[in-house]
Formats: structure tokens, C-alpha cells, sequence
């Protein structure tokens, strides 16, 4: 083994979370999307099968660095005090194949995913039509109480910092929990999150902006409830048996993805949408759509954004790590027995 590989750096969590704030998450990948990065070229997610799970891979290929994310996905960790979905992301110069850094793989997808949904949701409330403008004050309705709740609240929070917040989850205590951990965060002290388990039916309609983040195989919600302004962002899920959203909604909405290739392939949300409109000029815009202007939101019809997760979203968030740490000259030490 080469000494530059024996000696790579390694990114902690702390490190990363240091290095990456959500602001600066979103205007790299804002900046990636208008620059060179096409969603429609990005490698598939690969699995393999793991003791009691699976592998995740996912390779990326850019011009300065390249990456490839390594997880495991295990389901009966939860139940065992331990975290569903661990790993690691390695990063790799694209001109000479050698690889840079490895990065604490969780941490850096509990940036990546809301950072997605929230540039989405920022493009999205900016291109409305006359009239269909959220309130100066939005009110932000988030489905969950687990890792990527708390996150898309603190992304949220930087991106519209004058947004009150309501949480839905499946059990109130869980949800007290998040939200008595996030009154002292920076990002999101003095904000207002309120616990609304149990009365759904009435947050949605009230609710300007809905962040989806759970991994339920059934639609948390009737479409037909929400708002003709609202915004809603739904990339809790990945795999064509799991969805967050129904076909009212789907059917009634301005649709955005990720990448339309990798929607076909993995959005369960999207299940109801004939093969042919794929290929088509109806099919949905994708996030590339989206930010360079390509996309016209319809007045009287709510706008959704629905992702999977792909692999160029974490290679630009692993970039911006890199090039903060250079930055900042904060390239933390060779972890302890890395190799």
C-alpha cells in the first residue's frame, strides 16, 4: 500500500457536521447542478446482500475527486440500541485514482439528504406563481422523529428562518424527545416546533412547506388536503414497495426528482405513473430542471419534490468537506489503525 493511502485522513462526524453546515451543503450542490452535474448520468445504487441486511454501494465519478459510498444497512440495529445504517465514504483524486480521505458515511447522508430537499424546496417556493407564494412567516409541517427529522428541521431553519414548525410522528414521546434536544441547537434555538402527533388532518391543510422524512410503506397523508400553494418534499424513502405520498397528491402536483432514470427505478411515490411519461415531455423535472430555470410551477397546483438519495449528491457534499477542511487547514489527523 502506497504511504499517501496509509496515511488517509479521516472525517469524523463531528468533523463533518463542523465542516459542512447546511447553508454551505446546499449552495455546492446548488452550484454543482449549475455547473457540470447532470442527475441523468449518475451510477445506480448497488446492493449486496449482508448478515442481517444488506450493502449499499454507491460510486460517483467527478473531474477533480471521485467517491464511492460503502454502508450497511441492518435492520434489527434499532432494536439493539445500535444505528440502522452505518459506513463509511471514500474519496479518490479523479486524475490520478488515488484515494484522499474517508468520511464518517451517516453523517455525512443526515447533511446530503435535507440539504437536497431543502435546495428543492427554496427553488421551488421561489418559481411560484402570482398568489401562490407561502405566507412571510411559512409554516413547516415535518412526518417524523428520527435522525432525518431532526436534520430537515435544522436545514429548514437556516433556509427559512422565519418558519414555525409542527412534527407528526408515530409516537408523541419520541417526538417531545426531538424537539426538547433541538430547543438547544444552534440552528434552531428560538424557533417554534410544536407537537401535532395525532392531529394530521388538520396540520396539512394549514401547512405552507411538508417535509416528508420517515421510511413507511404507506402514504402518511391524503393528498387531496394539502394546501394548491404548499411545497412538499418527500425523500424519506428508496425502493419501489415504500412510499410517504398518494396518488391524489402525485396526480394534482408539479413533480420534481432527483434524476428521472433513478426515479423510475427506486420512487416508490411515483409507482402510479404510466412507463411511457418517462420518456416523454410530461415527465417530471429534475433537480438540474429546476434550478437552471427550465421549470414553470402550474397557479392552483401544489409542487412536490420527491428523492431517492443518489450518489453525485454525496460526492459534492464529500468535495465541500475536503475543500472546507483546505480551507480552514483543519485536515484532522490519521484516525487510529485507518489503512
Amino acid at each position: 500500500m502506497s504511504g499517501a493511502s496509509a496515511a488517509l485522513p479521516y472525517f469524523t462526524a463531528a468533523d463533518i457536521t463542523r465542516l459542512l453546515p447546511f447553508p454551505d451543503a446546499i449552495a455546492a450542490l446548488r452550484a454543482a447542478l449549475r455547473d457540470d452535474v447532470d442527475p441523468e448520468r449518475d451510477a445506480p445504487r448497488l446492493f449486496s446482500e449482508f448478515p442481517g441486511g444488506e450493502f449499499l454501494l454507491m460510486p460517483a465519478q467527478g473531474t477533480r475527486f471521485s467517491g464511492l459510498k460503502a454502508l450497511t444497512v441492518a435492520p434489527e440495529n434499532p432494536a439493539r440500541g445500535l444505528a440502522k445504517i452505518q459506513g463509511v465514504y471514500i474519496v479518490y483524486s479523479s486524475d490520478t485514482a488515488e484515494p484522499l480521505a474517508i468520511l464518517e458515511g451517516a453523517s455525512l447522508t443526515a447533511i446530503r439528504t435535507p440539504a437536497v430537499a431543502l435546495l428543492a424546496v427554496q427553488h421551488l417556493v421561489a418559481i411560484a406563481p402570482p398568489g401562490g407564494e407561502p405566507a412571510p412567516h411559512p409554516r413547516i409541517l415535518v412526518f417524523g422523529a428520527g435522525v432525518q427529522a431532526s436534520a430537515h428541521i435544522r436545514a429548514a431553519a437556516t433556509a427559512f428562518p422565519d418558519a414555525t414548525f409542527d412534527v407528526v410522528g408515530r409516537r408523541p414521546a419520541r417526538v417531545d424527545a426531538m424537539i426538547e434536544a433541538l430547543s438547544g441547537a444552534g440552528e434552531t434555538r428560538g424557533v417554534s416546533i410544536r407537537n401535532r402527533t395525532g392531529s394530521a388532518e388538520a396540520a396539512v391543510p394549514e401547512a405552507d412547506i411538508i417535509l416528508c422524512t420517515t421510511s413507511t410503506s404507506t402514504p402518511l397523508f391524503d393528498g387531496a388536503l394539502v394546501a394548491e400553494h404548499a411545497v412538499v418534499a418527500a425523500n424519506g424513502t428508496h425502493g419501489t414497495d415504500k412510499r410517504e405520498l398518494d396518488d391524489a397528491l402525485i396526480e394534482r402536483s408539479d413533480l420534481v426528482v432527483e434524476g428521472r432514470a433513478s426515479a423510475q427505478r427506486e420512487n416508490g411515490n411515483l409507482t402510479a405513473l404510466d412507463a411511457e411519461v418517462w420518456g416523454s415531455a410530461s415527465a417530471p423535472a429534475n433537480l438540474r430542471d429546476l434550478v437552471t430555470g427550465d421549470m414553470r410551477r402550474t397557479p392552483g397546483r401544489p409542487a412536490v419534490f420527491t428523492g431517492v438519495g443518489m450518489a453525485w449528491e454525496d460526492l459534492i457534499c464529500a468535495s465541500a468537506v475536503l475543500d472546507s477542511a483546505a480551507r480552514r487547514d483543519a485536515a484532522p489527523p490519521r484516525a487510529e489503525g485507518a489503512s
